[in-house]
């Protein structure tokens, strides 16, 4: 196995792993530990190039020092992919050397789900570090988190909706869900359960009719979902959605959901800000998930009902980040992140101070 260093500006420590015996090709990039050591997932994808999965990991990597210091989780931020195709390249040594390198970091940085990377995986990363989180109940770790991320979205929306509207009631709230996965689908159960009217829609077709023939909800194909008046809009599918070409097209008046890294760049907050369209930042509103598994790391280990405690400050949190936007007459994405910068810097004063 040979481990090498990446040297990137601003960020604490960035390593390529490339082991020949395994196949792994992998990256682990650790932002920032003011707060606490960098928790982030594992995902894996088949990259075209190392420079494209480099610029993946710095920029989730990012995006989870700053979930963490808005969350309070009292962690910080990192993020590990490896490149590859899942349906060719996974195997038990390939993991086991993951784990190796995961051990590397010595505790700096600690692992978890993400894309294409499950459970049984992370069991195998585990024999080889105990810096794993949010494995199955039964082993003594938080579960599965999409329960919890759906329940902070769904708080979030609430939020949302007071904002908007003036009460967090989204009775008869037209809500367009796109990406009903494991949090977006649980997430549309949450909010038909509150009495909004739920729009859903998926690449995957066989999941959507699935959904619709349980609850009732209303369908839109995929391609066309941009084409419903609705108002809220919540993706909860991949990055990137909300850029210059979807931004106009738009007919809601207000945005929550549960995807990853939502505008393809900073100026699209802008954007949505000039439309008077209300923008729940991705990183705020879906915590819940890296909430939970935070807590893992408390001394005396998993307690839910101080897992969902903490979720259930995520409305104060977008409360505090829509203040921020009107104080400073910003976009919510910005305001967000002067919210976790300044929490850092604060931390980083008080440890001074010490």
């Amino acid at each position: 196995m040979e481990i090498s260093e990446i040297k990137v500006d601003g960020y604490e420590r960035v390593a390529r792993c490339r082991d020949q015996a395994s196949g792994l090709h992998a990256l682990i990039a650790v932002h920032d530990t003011t707060l606490g050591p960098a928790l982030g997932g594992m995902r894996m994808l088949p990259y075209v190039s190392e420079d494209e999965a480099l610029f993946d990991v710095l920029r989730l990597a990012k995006g989870m020092t700053y979930k963490s210091a808005v969350g309070e989780t009292g962690l910080g931020g990192g993020k590990s992919v490896i490149l590859g195709e899942p349906s060719k390249v996974k195997s038990r040594a390939l993991f086991e050397a993951m784990g190796r390198f995961v051990e590397s970091f010595g505790g700096q940085y600690i692992t978890a789900e993400d894309m294409n990377i499950g459970i049984p995986d992370l069991e195998i990363v585990k024999t080889r570090t105990r810096w794993v989180t949010g494995l199955s109940r039964e082993s003594g770790s938080s579960g599965n988190p999409s329960p919890y991320t759906a329940r902070g979205c769904f708080l979030g929306v609430q939020a949302v909706a007071e904002d908007v509207w003036g009460s967090k009631d989204v009775r008869g709230k037209r809500v367009l869900i796109q990406g009903v996965g494991a949090v977006g689908g649980r997430l549309a159960v949450l909010l038909k359960e509150a009495g909004a009217a739920v729009t859903i829609c998926d690449i995957n077709e066989a999941r959507v009719k699935e959904l619709s023939a349980a609850h009732g909800f209303a369908v839109v194909a995929d391609e066309k979902h941009l084409e419903v008046a609705c108002d809220i809009y919540s993706p909860c599918a991949r990055g990137a959605t909300l850029n210059g070409e979807t931004i106009p097209k738009l007919q809601c008046k207000a945005i929550g959901g549960a995807a990853n890294n939502q505008l393809l760049a900073p100026e699209h907050g802008d954007q949505l800000r000039q439309r008077g369209i209300q923008y729940a930042p991705d990183y705020v509103i879906n915590a819940g998930g890296i909430i939970n598994v935070g807590v893992e790391m408390l001394p005396g280990g998993y307690r839910e009902e101080e897992a969902l405690r903490r979720i259930d400050r995520i409305p104060h949190n977008l409360k505090k980040v829509f203040e921020i936007s009107r104080r400073d007459k910003i976009s919510t994405q910005l305001a967000a992140d002067r919210l976790a910068i300044e929490r850092i810097q604060a931390a980083k004063a008080s440890k001074v101070a010490r």
